[in-house]
This record gives C-alpha cells, sequence and structure tokens, in this order.
C-alpha cells in the first residue's frame, strides 16, 4: 500500500481528532469536579499511600495523567500540597493512566463506539446551551467523549496495511541491536509521547499499530515503557516558570518513571513471557505475539502491572527520591527574600489552584509588610551616629515598596488571566476581586512606607533630628499599628473573617493619631523654638502610620468579601 502526503496527512489528523476530544473530554470533567479538586487533594493525601490513591482517583476522574501532573505542579507552586504528598500523588497518576487504555482497547476495539457517537453528540449538543454552567460541562464531556472515538475509528483506518516485506526493518532492528533492541523502541515510545504531549495518545496509536500489525508486541511494549518517560515532559515544562518546589515534583515525577523503566528493561523478555501467560490463561485471549488481534487488551495488562508494580516499589522510597530532586533542583542562593514565591508567568491548569497561588502570594507578603514595621521602628529611633544602619533599614524598605509593586503588578496579570476563563464560578469570580483589592491594598501600604522613608531621609540630612519625646511617641504608635496588622493577618488566615475586631483596630489607630497630634501641639507650645521643619516631618509621619491602618483594614475587608 502506498503511503503519501494526503495518507500521513489523515493519520495526523486522525490522531489531532483524538486528542481534540480527549482534551475537550478532561477539560469539561475537571469543570465538573472543579471545586472540588482542591478539597480531594487536601483531604486525601495525609499520607504516601492515601496520595497514591488520590493520584489514581483523580486520573481516572479526569482521564489524563499529564492533566493531574500538571495539576499537581500548580498546586505544589501554590503551597496546597508539598513535595512529599505530590510524589504519591504523582505515582498514582501513573497507575490512573492505564484505565484510559483499558477504555480504548474493549471500547475502542471490542465495540462498535464510532457508531455509537452521533447518537452520544445528538445527547449533548442541546446541553451545551443550557443555563446551568454543569450541564454545560457534562454537555462538553460527552462531546469529547464521542470525539474521542470517532478519532480512534478514523486512525484505525487511516493507519496503512504494510506488507511482511516492507515490516522487515523492524527484524532488521531486532537482529542488529540485539538486547538493546527495547531500549531503542523504548526512545521511539518517549520520542512520540513528547511530539503528541499526550501519553493516552501515543498509546491509543500504539494500540492500533499492534491491531493492524504494524508492529509486534515486544515492540509495542517498549514503546509503552517510553510513553511512561514521554509522558513527564508536560509537567516539567509546567514547572519551568514554577516555584523550586515545584521543579522538584516534576523532577520526581521523572526519576520515577525513568527509575521504572531501568528496571522493567533487566527482566523484559521474563515479564513479557508473565504477560502472555496471564492475557491467555486469565483473560482467555490468544497469544499476542502471534495474533494481532490479542495485542490491544495485553498491553493494557502489561501497561498496568508495569505501573502497579512500579508504585508498589517505589512508594516505600518517596524520602529518598524527595531527596534526590531536592540536591537536583536546590534553592537558589540569590534569590532576594521579597521575590515572587508562588505565582509566574504560567497559567495554572486548575483555577483552583491558580487563585491559590495568589492567595497564598498576597497572604507573603502581607506577612513582609508587616514585619517590616520593625524597620521603620529602627529608623525612627536612629541616632545621629548610625547612619549607615539607618540607610540599610531604608534600603531594605525601598526594596519592599518596588516588590509590592512587582507583586501587585504580577498577582493581577495572573489573576485577569483566570478570569479570563469563561469557566470560573460565581464564588471564584467573587474571590478574585477580593484578592485584586488585598494586593492593591498591600501595594499601598509599600508606597506609604517608602514615602516615610523620604521624609526621615531628607530630615536627616538636613540635621533636623526626632527628639526623644516624638520618638518614644512614634514608638507607641508603631505597637498600635503592629496590633493592627496582627488581626490582618489572622484574618487571612481565618475562616471566618473577625471586621468588628478589624474595624475596631482602625479606630485604635485614628485615636492614637489624634493623642499624638494634641500632644505634639501642646508640646509646639510649650516649645516655641521647635523648627518647623521638623514638626512637618513629625505630622507626615503620624499621617502616614494612619494611612497604613486604613490600608490594612482594606484588607481584612478585601478578605471579608466587603466591597
Amino acid at each position: 500500500m502506498e503511503f503519501g502526503i494526503f495518507e500521513f496527512l489523515k493519520l495526523v489528523g486522525s490522531l489531532g481528532l483524538f486528542i481534540y476530544g480527549m482534551k475537550i473530554m478532561s477539560e469539561g470533567i475537571q469543570n465538573v469536579a472543579g471545586d472540588k479538586m482542591k478539597s480531594i487533594l487536601s483531604a486525601m493525601t495525609s499520607n504516601r499511600i492515601a496520595g497514591v490513591f488520590t493520584g489514581f482517583l483523580i486520573t481516572t476522574i479526569i482521564q489524563s495523567s499529564s492533566a493531574t501532573t500538571v495539576m499537581v505542579v500548580s498546586f505544589v507552586n501554590a503551597g496546597l500540597l508539598s513535595l512529599t504528598q505530590s510524589i504519591g500523588v504523582i505515582m498514582g497518576a501513573n497507575v490512573g493512566t492505564t484505565v484510559t487504555a483499558w477504555i480504548i482497547s474493549i471500547l475502542g476495539f471490542k465495540v462498535k463506539m464510532a457508531t455509537l457517537a452521533t447518537p452520544i453528540i445528538a445527547i449533548a449538543f442541546p446541553m451545551m446551551f443550557a443555563n446551568s454552567k454543569k450541564i454545560k460541562d457534562w454537555g462538553n464531556t460527552l462531546i469529547g467523549f464521542a470525539l474521542l472515538f470517532i478519532g480512534l475509528d478514523f486512525l484505525k483506518k487511516a493507519v496503512p496495511e504494510f506488507s511482511a516485506d516492507q515490516l522487515q526493518f523492524l527484524e532488521v532492528i531486532h537482529s542488529s541491536l540485539g538486547i538493546f533492541a527495547p531500549a531503542a523502541f523504548v526512545i521511539v515510545g518517549t520520542l512520540i509521547t513528547i511530539v503528541v504531549q499526550s501519553s493516552s495518545a501515543a498509546m491509543a496509536l500504539t494500540l492500533v499499530l499492534c491491531n493492524q500489525g504494524v508492529i509486534p508486541f515486544d515492540v509495542a511494549a517498549a514503546m509503552v515503557l517510553g510513553e511512561n518517560i514521554g509522558t513527564t515532559i508536560t509537567a516539567n515544562l509546567a514547572a519551568i516558570v514554577g516555584n523550586t518546589n515545584a521543579k522538584r515534583s516534576a523532577r520526581a515525577h521523572l526519576i520515577f518513571n525513568v527509575t521504572g523503566v531501568i528496571w522493567m528493561l533487566l527482566i523484559y523478555p521474563f515479564f513479557l513471557n508473565f504477560i502472555v501467560y496471564i492475557s491467555q490463561e486469565y483473560f482467555g485471549q490468544n497469544d499476542p505475539r502471534t495474533t494481532a488481534e490479542a495485542v490491544p487488551v495485553a498491553l493494557s495488562i502489561f501497561h498496568t502491572t508495569f505501573n502497579i508494580i512500579n508504585t508498589f516499589i517505589m512508594v516505600f522510597f518517596v524520602k529518598q527520591i524527595r531527596d534526590v530532586v531536592i540536591k537536583m533542583v536546590p534553592e537558589k542562593e540569590d534569590e532576594h527574600e521579597y521575590s515572587l514565591e508562588f505565582i509566574s508567568d504560567g497559567r495554572p491548569i486548575a483555577n483552583e489552584a491558580g487563585i491559590e497561588q495568589a492567595r497564598n502570594e498576597i497572604k507573603r507578603f502581607a506577612n513582609i509588610s508587616a514585619k517590616e514595621i520593625n524597620s521603620c521602628r529602627k529608623i525612627f529611633q536612629g541616632s545621629k551616629e548610625n547612619k549607615k544602619e539607618r540607610k540599610g533599614y531604608i534600603s531594605r524598605l525601598r526594596k519592599l515598596e518596588e516588590s509590592t509593586d512587582e507583586m501587585h503588578n504580577d498577582v493581577s496579570i495572573f489573576l485577569s488571566k483566570i478570569s479570563k476563563d469563561q469557566q470560573l464560578s460565581s464564588s471564584q469570580i467573587q474571590e478574585v476581586n477580593s484578592l485584586l483589592r488585598a494586593a492593591h491594598e498591600i501595594e499601598r501600604i509599600g508606597d506609604i512606607y517608602k514615602g516615610m522613608t523620604f521624609t526621615i531621609e531628607k530630615r536627616y540630612d538636613e540635621k533636623i533630628w526626632l527628639s526623644d519625646e516624638q520618638k518614644a511617641d512614634l514608638d507607641d504608635f508603631l505597637q498600635v499599628v503592629t496590633n493592627a496588622f496582627n488581626i490582618m493577618l489572622e484574618n487571612m488566615d481565618a475562616k471566618e473573617i473577625d471586621l468588628d475586631k478589624a474595624n475596631q483596630a482602625e479606630k485604635e489607630v485614628n485615636a492614637k493619631r489624634k493623642e499624638l497630634r494634641r500632644k505634639h501641639l501642646e508640646r509646639s507650645n510649650e516649645t516655641p523654638d521647635v523648627e518647623a521643619p521638623q514638626m512637618l516631618a513629625y505630622n507626615d509621619l503620624l499621617a502616614s502610620m494612619e494611612r497604613i491602618g486604613d490600608h490594612i483594614l482594606n484588607v481584612s475587608e478585601a478578605f471579608a468579601g466587603v466591597a
């Protein structure tokens, strides 16, 4: 049979339709279960065994190990999962992806699913125009399911029938490479998966090639091992823009799969004989080495058995894998303490993870802003002699201001990307708006810090010093502002926001400013020789700290959802 450009395009188009159907189906299921993903991951990853089960469950539901692993990387980046927890989930995802192979093997080759695809689309099509978002998501899921099997049917028809002479090159590879032949086909499977960016699509292509008699069982099994390695590339690409732990989580996936393939290659011929025995004795299949129609089920048995055994072995080495990836991806020594930790230019696969990443970034900068009130104290209390120390604290506050500007900008862009997703629930939209407001308020606190440094620096450069009484009063005021900060941080971590407490703290800040202004006026009347620039500087600092109190309250209100 001739295989020209047109036939090649038909093959690629069929594979593309299969991948598109899987993408639509996976996204539909994710949207149906999206709000529950966070609770599932947080509730069911208490230990490594629970993590494995969670990874298996989620991958079985959403039918995409790549989606699961990228989601895990996003959740690690957001701080929702620890590195150790993520390794267990990724192991479970490897087992979960074998379910896809079984669905394709049984429904795609044993049942004429393509004939049922159009009735499924007929049922799903009206659902896409429903008012209910959940019904729309289920409609997308069904259409994706139908397209997947239409693509598989096209793929089976697009693969040409090769003659024995045309397939002679496989025998040449076997004979020339000898015991290294399986490793060569592992590389082929890896490359195919990297190109199509889907282990399920690569598996489907492998199953079709086997079913058509293009490749024998032992070659297909080696390609499946390679597909296990190739699927790790997706998570590693997603981790490029993630933080250190996200990169480590992706590397753990790679180590886990590569290690499994290595030990499997060492016992490869014996393991294949074992799979053939199981296929014949327990599944009633013919020998897959001689009967092409028996290969899809045998290959699914191989895929499942390998991943279960590999997970069972490696689950006892989670801590060792963690230690290895920590050495592989060390903390960056030049990372500034004010640099962004949780968010990046990347777009998370799960909206929930993205929102949580932004929330954690904002909370982190809120904590830093609260701690830097001590830098204000050091600047206020500074004497004429400690100019170098004072300059150091001024520099810290100015770097904080630059970083809060960057945080506000990046969080806004990041959340805007999420906001463009039409699948956001009403509660998620409200969360995004609240976080945008909170980021703005924290950025304003950084601006005020910077303004205070200019006030102090200008007056000190002019040899205008704060009096001991003014320093003592400012220190008292800072204590009140610190209390307001602490209440804000409590509210940011609490399920129930205590706005009464936050309002009371803000009132105390206002009251303290009034008290100190009154005392300042009294002192000015008693000592009329006080220089006007000193009075202005002191009043500016009082006003600045009161404004900080206003923004602190606004952060609590933002987290409470108050407009």
